[in-house]
């Protein structure tokens, strides 16, 4: 049984583990010309001559409804590693273009790397927490014999600062793979047909632990391209995962 403390870290470590399991698996691609979520990341930043943000945010000024301003704006952004600002531009685009799947593909992209960032923030919180919280390894010890302590206030004043920090983190990590995967459901609305969309959706989904989505959308890979390369390992994965749906 864990203690307290212990149930609360298990938490966070099942939720960052269930995002880098849902990101594990980005490298799937449909026959030969497959495009995986990993792709996107790569194409995100844009390439060299990208309009700086003062120019781009001028144009956007300049006349709100030029969508080609806001997809600059969101290009220049991503050039200066500024994702929260990228995505709020491209949302604007895809406001104006919303058929435009390669832009959507793009923001789901950048809410991936949204919640990876905020991953990996929320793990270096919690390192801090177990090192700056000296009570934590002392209480753990001398409650797996039985004999518990009185509450530290220096260890619970700095676990409960920590842990604040970490639960936003952890609502952030949820809040972008789910925008991340509405997304892909926009893109499979207009591509029906297209069992790499399908793939892509059900990687988004695996990244919001949306084990109802991730088996759907693998379910639909397999009707729409049940002889491709990746389809044995689809299957696989499509089998853990109604296992674990029907034990939840």
């Amino acid at each position: 049984m864990f203690f307290p403390r212990l149930r609360r870290h298990a938490k966070w470590m099942f939720l960052f583990l269930a995002l880098a399991f849902g990101l594990g698996f980005v490298g799937f691609g449909v026959g030969a010309g497959g495009i995986g979520v990993g792709d996107v990341f790569r194409d995100a930043a844009g390439g060299t001559g990208a309009p700086s943000v003062s120019d781009a945010e001028q144009r956007v000024l300049d006349n709100p409804k030029n969508a080609q301003a806001f997809k600059d704006l969101a290009t220049a952004h991503q050039t200066q590693g500024n994702t929260d600002e990228a995505i709020e531009a491209l949302q604007s685009y895809v406001a104006l273009k919303p058929k435009d799947t390669d832009a959507l593909r793009e923001l789901a992209a950048l809410y991936l790397q949204q919640a990876t960032t905020a991953q990996e923030r929320a793990q270096i919180y919690q390192v801090r927490s177990d090192y700056l919280a000296p009570g934590t390894i002392r209480d753990t010890i001398f409650q797996l014999k039985g004999s518990p302590l009185a509450p530290d206030p220096i260890t619970n004043a700095v676990s409960t600062s920590y842990d604040r920090e970490i639960s936003a983190a952890a609502s952030e990590i949820q809040s972008a793979s789910a925008q991340a995967v509405e997304q892909y459901r926009k893109i499979a609305e207009l591509q029906p047909k297209d069992p790499t969309v399908q793939l892509e959706l059900a990687q988004a989904a695996q990244s919001a632990n949306d084990v109802a989505t991730v088996i759907a959308a693998y379910e639909a890979f397999l009707r729409l391209a049940p002889d491709d390369p990746t389809a044995p390992e689809v299957r696989r994965i499509l089998k853990q995962y109604r296992q674990f749906g029907q034990s939840g």
